[in-house]
């Protein structure tokens, strides 16, 4: 059953400037939904880091999609995420959507923290983003031909950021979608050696997969001005524990997950990998 849903009232997008969160923004406003962007830069303005921001974001605000930055698996996050969600209830924002990392361990807290609130939740578990390499960590990398992680011969199951938008919206506006936890794959495994083969294939030129050592990674995200711990977050996930297909996208949306060559393809239609 799809919620019938005040028209005065607004979903709340956290990070809907972001890869996830501008795609869910963009569908909701194609239904006639009114969004309220959650960032720094919004208006009135979210942080995390600012609790003072929380209440007037929530403002007029019956639902929420939930994304947390760095990482919800970061310190700290599973206490943000808890007095959030509980601020959000207490302000009659009681459904909540919350991104959350595939095999991460450490992210349950912040889930169980969010299902405690009283909230009527739903939990979209995703790991790697094939948008990651045209809007994120990997774009330069991608650019410049090499792409080096130490991440040896892992595999993963690449999903793409519009499938986990769609899936989101399905969850923010059905309440079939109420107290479930979904987990989104694409539809193969790829090792990262076959990642540069399909953006080689897709840009026309050479793209190299560089196996580096764990403190040769270290130093390069000290040089971005990035967190180390994303060299421990990119080794727990890629110890082989999301080696393996799920089926959420086609669970909540009835057909299958984009696949890492057709977003290829439409990436490198767009220029941003020229160079």
């Amino acid at each position: 059953m799809t919620t019938n849903t005040n028209e005065t009232k607004k979903t709340l997008v956290i990070g809907g400037n972001g890869k996830t969160g501008r795609r869910v923004a963009e569908r909701l406003l194609v239904q006639g939904r009114p969004v309220r962007i959650g960032s720094r830069t919004g208006e009135p303005a979210f942080d995390w880091h600012r609790p003072g921001t929380w209440g007037p974001a929530l403002r007029d605000v019956d639902r929420v999609y939930v994304t947390y930055q760095p990482d919800l698996s970061f310190p700290g996050a599973a206490d943000q995420v808890g007095a959030f969600a509980e601020a959000a209830v207490a302000a009659g924002a009681r459904r909540l959507v919350l991104l959350s990392g595939r095999g991460e361990e450490a992210a349950r807290t912040s889930e169980d923290r969010l299902k405690d609130s009283g909230a009527d939740w739903t939990v979209v578990r995703a790991s790697w983003f094939h948008q990651n390499f045209d809007e994120d960590f990997f774009l330069e990398p991608v650019r410049a031909g090499e792409i080096a992680l130490p991440v040896a011969d892992a595999v993963e199951p690449f999903v793409d950021a519009g499938d986990i938008a769609d899936v989101a919206v399905a969850a923010l506006t059905d309440d079939r979608h109420i107290g479930r936890t979904y987990e989104l794959s694409g539809p193969r495994l790829l090792g990262f050696g076959e990642v540069a083969a399909e953006l080689s294939k897709a840009t026309g030129r050479e793209i190299a997969y560089v196996p580096v050592s764990d403190g040769e990674f270290r130093a390069a995200l000290r040089e971005e001005g990035l967190p180390e711990e994303f060299a421990e977050l990119f080794a727990l996930i890629l110890d082989g524990r999301n080696a393996h297909l799920v089926h959420g996208v086609e669970e909540v949306l009835g057909r299958p997950p984009r696949d890492f060559a057709d977003y290829a393809r439409e990436v490198a239609a767009s220029g941003v990998w020229d160079v």
